[in-house]
């Protein structure tokens, strides 16, 4: 926890969720970072490190942890340090005294781990509790039925180096026999898997595919485990399902997720951060052109970000904000600087090392970050920042004589742990099956060879690289994507009517509800009298409905969103700047719809004070306390404006709302806005800032810790004062722990009648959204993605310009208020003007939407 400057220990914090599923009370950091050590250089640190692991970590904690999580890093760690550990112990200056201890404790958790194969399938169960194992009443787990592609996928690596270490075949076996299966469940047609799969039943639960979160290793243990292990069979899976994602899912440079049944249909218009590990295992498998390709797209978000969002539509607009400091573009950096020698990654890794050092460095580490577009801070450094991050960096730039061992020799494990290969003709008990017949005959030059002849790769050009990027030099800055209109002339020519355009529909015409129907839309009754339009592309009567629906639900909201559009604010920081945080602690905030707007005027600065009455509701009777100061006052009793004004009466330079809803946080809550109060408020000078109560709390904290508490408010935070910074080391009493909870799996546009707004949200949620009209009421809500990425973009605009889906979904605001019970479907629809949100009304809709797309 960088911000505190203390460790996570599991039970100690509040929980984040599945992502403590990490944390099992074993030294995480510790073990995740042995090997990097060595890769460092640290030999003696490394060998202090071993000790404290063999003298300190308890394997058996009654914790329920991830079985993917705890193999990768945990067991990957043990065997790492074992494997460079025993590479010390032969050259023979360090670890002289090693008796093969950490290779214990791997074997030991390896152990720990076979109970969750206990399955019908031989796919692991996603959680085991590292004391009582699984289905046992104080295991507390076990009741699971769905595990990730690559939580079954990604153990083969492992398992059989732990296998070939130790002898103990059983490992290699049961992580042999996750992989078969997985093989076996392929979409037969597409050769492409889904997201997750039911582990006793093999049915796809998502059947949604990509190369990012949730398959990512997958397709990567297929073809490192051919190169540990030398079976044919894993390269020849590999190359099958490789073909079928530059055959569907490669749209360069592009990586966007389709359906496993019709993989021609795009199953979302966004790409997360995981995929940037792609490029560097297309550089393994031989693929260079598409590696550079889909590599310079990323770094251009990066530029634009300073980080890699955890994802970003296809146009690169921020779609989920937060960046947990992931190493996978380091790790593709890498490999495509040892596949071409080209000095360009030098410069890219140099940008990477220099936005860490300036955005993420803090007291006590590298810390994530809560919003990229802000540069606000979580207390969190996950362990594979210094497995991977660190290490990829270092190898990038260091000669071979800076590392004291041949990189060479070994190869990285999906969290960059190194086995060697000589594992290969080490223990082969597992025997190889001729199982040639089971693969498709396909055209892919790269099967010519096994290891890639760099003559053919780069023929001779040292500028080959560089003239596969130029193209892509400006995609993000001039990004506006055309989408690719299916042509439809000799469908009108044959008497084909042209697609129902959402300017022209009418809920009461028939005609158009048929229409509504061939294009896989349907009618939802709410309780509350208002009627919902869902979209299921495979309820379409074509491919070429399907994406008409869509079309029309982009239209729908766009026609909904031109009057909203300006009044729809980015998130605002709020930064400590006084003794002794510096800067260093950036806290989220949420906008207000008034006041002085801190994107176009200099941030304000100054001291805090709390208001008297703390609500901010009557005339303050503390006005000496906030005179020239940013007061703080609570939530609740009357409109965010009439607080406003009472503390610019008093003489407040700016006013910070603290919500009352106690252990609220902008971790788990969507982003407020705060709206008027119906009337002008042109008389607000101030700017106006919302914070939750978790946020709120710290620098309440601080004030009654250090009294005077200085902050600035603006639309995102500013760089630290270098000479502040070196007077006094910072602490911090931001304890913010959660990464965004990604809960939606449906997108929903409501359409709701409106009174007069008092307070309102930017509702966060990645794919869902409530429109709001003032004299009609109408909803919409397109359940899945379903066209070619370019055409998901191809909506009409009433001003002309690019308009996108999900940059509208991502951030909406969310009013509090009664809706009018008298608007009924029973009158003409007319054209929408103005988008609300309305969140808490439609999520019983939703949550049933939800339940039918599962």
């Amino acid at each position: 926890m960088p911000l505190t400057c203390r460790g996570r220990v599991r039970g100690q914090e509040p929980s984040r969720g599945d992502v403590d599923d990490a944390l099992g009370k074993f030294s995480l950091t510790l073990i995740d970072s042995l090997d990097t050590l060595v890769v460092l250089n640290k030999t003696k640190e490394f060998e202090d490190a071993v000790r404290k692991v063999l003298r300190d970590v308890n394997l058996d904690n009654d914790v329920v942890v991830s079985v993917f999580e705890t193999n990768i890093r945990v067991l990957g760690g043990l065997l790492g340090g074992h494997s460079l550990a025993i590479m010390l112990k032969e050259k023979g200056e360090y670890m002289q005294w090693y008796n093969d201890e950490l290779l214990q404790m791997a074997k030991q958790l390896g152990y720990k781990l076979l109970p969750a194969f206990n399955t019908t399938s031989g796919l692991p169960y996603p959680r085991i509790n590292l004391k009582f194992g699984i289905r046992k009443p104080e295991a507390r787990t076990g009741t699971e039925t769905d595990t990730c592609t690559a939580c079954a996928g990604t153990l083969i690596l492992e398992f059989a180096a732990l296998s070939r270490f130790t002898g103990a075949t059983i490992f290699e076996e049961y992580a042999r026999k996750a992989l078969d299966f997985l093989w076996e469940k392929r979409q037969r047609s597409s050769n492409l898997v889904g997201v997750t799969i039911n582990i006793h039943t093999g049915d796809w639960v998502r059947k949604d595919s990509g190369v990012g979160a949730g398959i990512d290793s997958y397709y990567e243990y297929l073809l490192k485990a051919y190169v540990l292990l030398g079976d044919d069979s894993f390269l020849e899976r590999f190359n099958t399902h490789y073909d079928a994602i530059m055959r569907y899912i490669s749209q360069p440079p592009l990586l966007l997720d389709v359906h496993i049944h019709k993989p021609m249909l795009n199953a979302r218009t966004w790409m997360d951060a995981l995929l940037a590990f792609f490029p560097g295992l297309q550089v393994l498998k031989g693929d260079i052109r598409p590696a550079i390709e889909t590599h310079e797209m990323l770094y251009q978000v990066i530029k634009k970000h300073n980080f890699l969002p955890e994802a970003f539509t296809t146009d690169f607009r921020v779609h989920w904000a937060q960046h947990p400091l992931r190493p996978e573009f380091a790790e593709s950096t890498y490999f495509l600087y040892k596949a071409t020698g080209d000095p360009y990654y030098l410069e890219v890794g140099k940008t990477l090392i220099e936005n860490l050092n300036k955005y993420a460095r803090v007291p006590c580490g590298f810390a994530a970050m809560k919003d990229v577009r802000t540069g606000s801070h979580e207390d969190r450094m996950d362990s594979f920042f210094l497995a991977e991050m660190f290490k990829y960096l270092y190898l990038l730039f260091a000669d071979k004589e800076d590392i004291i061992f041949d990189i060479e020799d070994y190869i990285f494990t999906t969290e960059a742990h190194l086995l060697p290969l000589w594992l290969s003709t080490t223990n082969q008990s597992i025997s190889k099956k001729n199982t040639t017949s089971e693969y498709t005959e396909l055209d892919d030059s790269n099967f010519d060879w096994t290891c890639p002849n760099t003559q053919i790769l780069f023929p001779n050009d040292p500028l080959y690289a560089q003239s596969i990027r130029e193209p892509l030099k400006n995609v993000v800055d001039k990004s506006c994507p055309r989408g690719i209109i299916r042509v439809r002339e000799e469908s009108f020519r044959s008497g084909a009517k042209p697609p129902l355009r959402a300017r022209d529909f009418m809920a009461t015409n028939p005609e158009h509800l048929e229409i509504l129907k061939k294009m896989g839309v349907s009618l939802i009754h709410l309780k509350d009298g208002r009627v919902q339009l869902v979209q299921h592309a495979i309820q379409a009567a074509s491919s070429i409905d399907a994406e008409d629906g869509l079309r029309f639900m982009q239209e729908m909201i766009e026609l909904s969103s031109q009057q909203q559009k300006e009044q729809q604010l980015p998130p605002r920081a709020v930064q400590i700047v006084s003794h002794p945080f510096f800067g260093r602690v950036v806290l989220t905030a949420g906008p207000a719809q008034f006041g002085l707007d801190l994107s176009k005027h200099k941030e304000t600065r100054g001291f805090v004070a709390s208001s008297k009455p703390y609500n901010g509701c009557s005339e303050l009777t503390n006005p000496e306390a906030v005179m020239g100061k940013i007061a703080l006052i609570q939530r609740g009793q009357c409109m965010f404006a009439e607080k406003a004004r009472n503390i610019q009466n008093a003489g407040a330079i700016g006013g910070i709302v603290i919500d009352d809803n106690e252990g609220s946080s902008s971790d788990t809550a969507p982003l407020f806005q705060m709206a008027g109060d119906g009337k002008d408020t042109d008389d607000i000078k101030i700017p106006m800032l919302f914070l939750f109560s978790k946020e709120g709390s710290i620098i309440l904290d601080a004030i009654r810790e250090y009294e005077e508490v200085e902050v600035l408010l603006s639309d995102k935070a500013k760089d630290r004062d270098p000479e502040m910074e070196n007077e006094e080391q910072p602490s911090s009493e931001n304890d913010s722990q959660s990464a965004e909870q990604i809960t939606s799996s449906s997108q929903e546009v409501d359409l709701v009648d409106q009174e007069s707004p008092e307070e309102s949200s930017l509702n966060s949620q990645p794919e869902s959204l409530s429109l709001a009209d003032m004299d009609n009421a109408a909803s919409v809500s397109p359940s899945e993605q379903i066209s070619n990425p370019m055409e998901n973009h191809e909506t009409t605009s009433l001003d002309g310009e690019c308009t996108d889906l999900d940059n509208q979904l991502q951030e909406q605001s969310e009013t509090e208020e009664d809706s009018n019970p008298n608007v009924s479907w029973g009158k003409k629809v007319q054209p929408i003007d103005s988008i609300l949100a309305d969140w808490n009304e439609d999520i019983e809709a939703f949550e049933m939407m939800e339940k039918d797309e599962l």
